[in-house]
């Protein structure tokens, strides 16, 4: 399936408007933070963009990023103009075409963003085989995917590698496509349905496991959407399969614990992030409203506290005393079936 997906990005999609679905598609509403750098960036990296979601957490000044299957690059120079000089953004793909696009644009995007010398790198090769680019065990702050993971024959060594490769207390933030079932092997044999992020989805399940399997023991929804298929044929072959974008976040924190515990922890967000004095969602299920001492579970105590947004808290670790099971992993479908308003548009 690698030569599959280097065909179809590298030599039958020109362009955005070549795809058959919205899966490869941003959503319209974009944070007014990004405008102006998406604005920097250059028309040909732009119009070579295939992702799914927008891969811009909070808080990542001066991180050492990585970007998994970065494409054209749209992704590292977005995060390279909001990293700053001080931090560095190195992006993988194994796509050799959209690899020339994005190392023509590198002094460009140094220039547009007033940098003294460019902070980003565009390596090839397969995200399943990191290990062979050279990249330090620990040694990034965050990485980044886009549309990506279900392209990976092998998604459970993509997990180990993030893993192996992230700081203690870093984060792999990323959007991709999951299904409601298990494919069929006969669908996930088409390229077109491959290529257009389709037949490759995880069952949702399934990607929890892996995750937990590859160290990331509780991973954590930040938003979904439902997908929305334009062509015809392209529906009549996947059926009544629902496909859902999704963003996850997963934190590198080894004290997590498989369950949900409560101890009597509470959180205060002190609405200290920047562009988020009155709130911050951690995920879909915690918002913390700034000032208000807010009930959690020790997993999500030790997130905030192991990660970068333990400056952005107080923190209160409770009695010890045990109350009870958080029950926040639904063993349903975790995602909305129908589309919000903010979710809803086409691609970029």
């Amino acid at each position: 399936m690698h030569e599959v997906v280097k065909e179809y990005y590298g030599k039958t999609l020109t362009g955005s408007e070549d795809l058959k679905t919205d899966a490869c598609c941003t959503p319209d509403a974009m944070p007014d933070h990004i405008k102006p750098i998406l604005g920097s960036i250059h028309e040909e990296v732009l119009g070579r963009y295939y992702g799914c979601g927008l891969v811009v957490p909070e808080a990542i000044e001066g991180l050492r990023i990585l970007d998994l299957g970065c494409g054209a690059g749209r992704d590292v120079y977005a995060l390279a103009g909001l990293t700053g000089e001080n931090g560095s953004v190195v992006g993988v793909d194994m796509t050799t075409e959209q690899l020339e696009v994005a190392r023509r644009h590198i002094q460009y995007h140094a220039d547009a963003f007033g940098y003294g010398a460019p902070n980003t790198e565009f390596l090839q090769g397969y995200i399943e085989q990191l290990d062979e680019l050279g990249l330090q065990d620990d040694s990034f702050d965050l990485i980044v995917s886009n549309c990506v993971l279900n392209l990976c024959p092998d998604k459970a060594a993509v997990l180990r590698e993030a893993y192996r490769l992230l700081k203690s207390g870093g984060e792999m933030y990323f959007s991709d496509v999951y299904a409601d079932r298990r494919i069929p092997a006969h669908l996930q044999a088409d390229p077109v349905l491959y290529g257009e992020c389709l037949s490759g989805a995880l069952y949702w399940s399934d990607f929890l496991e892996l995750a937990r399997a590859a160290g990331f023991v509780d991973a954590r929804l930040v938003e979904d959407r439902p997908l929305g298929i334009d062509n015809q044929a392209v529906q009549d072959k996947v059926a009544d399969i629902g496909f859902y974008s999704a963003t996850w976040r997963l934190f590198k924190v080894p004290e997590l614990e498989a369950g949900q515990e409560d101890y009597g922890q509470v959180a205060t967000y002190l609405g200290t992030l920047p562009r988020h004095p009155q709130q911050f969602a951690l995920d879909k299920h915690h918002p913390f409203s700034s000032g208000q001492a807010t009930p959690v579970s020790s997993n999500t105590l030790q997130i905030i506290a192991n990660s970068r947004f333990a400056a952005h808290f107080d923190l209160d670790t409770g009695s010890g005393t045990h109350k009870g099971p958080f029950t926040t992993h639904a063993q349903s479908l975790p995602f909305d079936r129908q589309a919000t308003p903010a979710a809803t548009g086409g691609c970029c």
